[in-house]
């Protein structure tokens, strides 16, 4: 036994890794997070959305979201990887600390802060990475402590390097049109994908895609337990290919349906298409569900006519 310690001491003196602590999985709940910060390891808590100095968790230090995000046209697009290290730096992450996401936890639609910039950290190296389910609100309904005020981040040198093993630029994307290996999947709700409403892109999908709306996989804004989820993607009428392609407006739903696929599904080669829509439809690329501008625009002055009536 004596052996045994010396022997991971020194593994973990070689490596720099930090192993996670008991319990660990990539969707916590309040309260195995809470027993975590209870021990002498914890992990390094980012919060992603919402107002941090107005209640946090104890030691978490506030993320901007737009710092991993591209510019207004396009933002789903990756910044430089000087600019990711330069961020991740000035958060102090160290690349072997496991690291947990908290997201407000206003909506199923603001859980897309914290899986985005999972999967972007995923890709940078971290490997052991964590959600908690719910965000903070999940942690103050569980009657858990809160915290006031700003924490400043202490930065550090950790410099990362990008894994391409779990993204699909817009150049595979074209070239794999029409292989049915790739399963290209819209995360969007399905006005969007029907074509009767837009955002950043022009109303329609790509040429081929599969529907799997980003909502069905949460209860209010808490994701369902894995299980639910498994189930809920195995009764989906998806076509069956080795690759798996998520993609949405930006990059921000579809990195929803990349979590659940990916980590918490073992959906193997799962990939996010992070520029998705906005840069796909930004030029004469094949896409399906293309209404007439006329249908185009009666459509979104319906809609905004409902919304009035709601109002």
């Amino acid at each position: 036994m004596r052996f045994l310690l010396v022997l991971l001491t020194t593994l973990l003196a070689v490596t720099g890794t930090r192993a996670a602590p008991e319990g660990w999985s990539p969707l916590l709940t309040p309260e195995t997070l809470a027993s975590m910060l209870e021990g002498g390891a914890a992990p390094q808590i980012l919060r992603i959305s919402g107002d941090h100095d107005a209640g946090h968790i104890a030691g978490s230090v506030s993320a901007n979201y737009a710092d991993f995000r591209g510019p207004s046209g396009n933002p789903g697009a990756l910044p430089s990887l000087q600019a990711l290290t330069d961020t991740v730096q000035s958060l102090g992450l160290e690349g072997t600390r496991p690291v947990v996401l908290v997201h407000d936890g206003t909506s199923p639609s603001d859980m897309g802060t914290a899986t985005r910039l999972y999967w972007t950290l995923k890709s940078l190296g971290l490997q052991d990475l964590a959600i908690l389910n719910g965000g903070f609100s999940a942690w103050k309904d569980a009657g858990l402590p809160v915290r006031v005020g700003t924490v400043a981040a202490t930065p550090t040198d950790w410099t990362p390097k990008w894994h391409d093993d779990w993204r699909i630029s817009t150049q595979e994307m074209e070239r794999r049109l029409d292989d049915p290996d790739v399963r290209m999947i819209d995360a969007r709700p399905t006005a969007f994908y029907n074509g009767s409403q837009s955002s950043v892109a022009r109303p329609g999908t790509i040429e081929g895609a599969a529907s799997l709306s980003f909502d069905r996989w949460f209860d209010d804004s808490r994701m369902k337990h894995p299980e639910e989820l498994r189930q809920i993607l195995a009764s989906s009428p998806l076509p069956d290919a080795s690759q798996t392609a998520s993609f949405c407006n930006t990059g921000h739903w579809a990195s929803i349906n990349w979590f659940v696929l990916s980590e918490l599904a073992g959906v193997p080669d799962t990939r996010l298409y992070a520029e998705s829509m906005a840069e796909w439809s930004a030029a004469d690329r094949p896409m399906d569900n293309q209404p007439s501008r006329i249908a185009h625009y009666w459509d979104m002055t319906v809609e905004w006519v409902n919304g009035l009536w709601k109002g």
